[in-house]
């Protein structure tokens, strides 16, 4: 079986020998200060640039997260943790600033960093293995933040590349 597969089921570590819950319990200097983790926890079809031996996602990768409830939750996890990271949570279905946004902020959201890449792949990697909804409000939010903030420091770039993603999985479920 895929190794992506396993390591969201929880039975199999990533390449580092980190399984999901460990990778999940990490503080958030941690999630800031390692590079490697990203790549298992929000896969792309593309090879990492940074972690060339990261798994990507396949047809095989994408059929089981589709049809799969239980790899679906486990990616909301994460999804979850990456939102506390950032300083935002899920409230319905937004996303709103959570308690630690003024703590939080100045990791990604008042200048450029490598944060921008890192939501680039959150939001195509969530599009892709079945949780579109989320992408689009993660997006959204993403777009009011810049708006309501007068300290905004992702540039127009790392706009332009986060609605590509939103875009790509729209028009890719239209052409199949």
């Amino acid at each position: 079986m895929n190794p992506l597969i396993l390591f969201y089921t929880g039975s199999h570590p990533d390449s580092r020998g980190r399984f999901l819950f460990d990778v999940l319990q990490q503080d958030d200097d941690w999630l800031e200060t390692c590079h490697d983790y990203i790549q298992w926890l929000f896969p792309n079809r593309e090879p990492s640039r940074v972690t060339p031996d990261a798994p990507i996602i396949t047809k095989e990768v994408q059929n089981a997260f589709l049809d799969d409830e239980l790899l679906r939750n486990q990616l909301r996890a994460s999804f979850k943790r990456i939102l506390s990271f950032y300083g935002l949570k899920q409230a319905g279905s937004e996303i709103v600033k959570a308690e630690n946004w003024s703590d939080r902020k100045s990791y990604w959201f008042t200048h450029d960093t490598h944060n921008n890449l890192r939501i680039t792949r959150i939001l195509k990697c969530l599009s892709t293995l079945g949780l579109s909804s989320e992408a689009c409000m993660f997006y959204k939010t993403l777009n009011k933040l810049q708006q309501e903030e007068p300290d905004c420091g992702p540039g127009t770039r790392a706009y332009k590349f986060w609605h590509e993603a939103i875009a790509e999985n729209s028009s890719s479920k239209a052409n199949p």
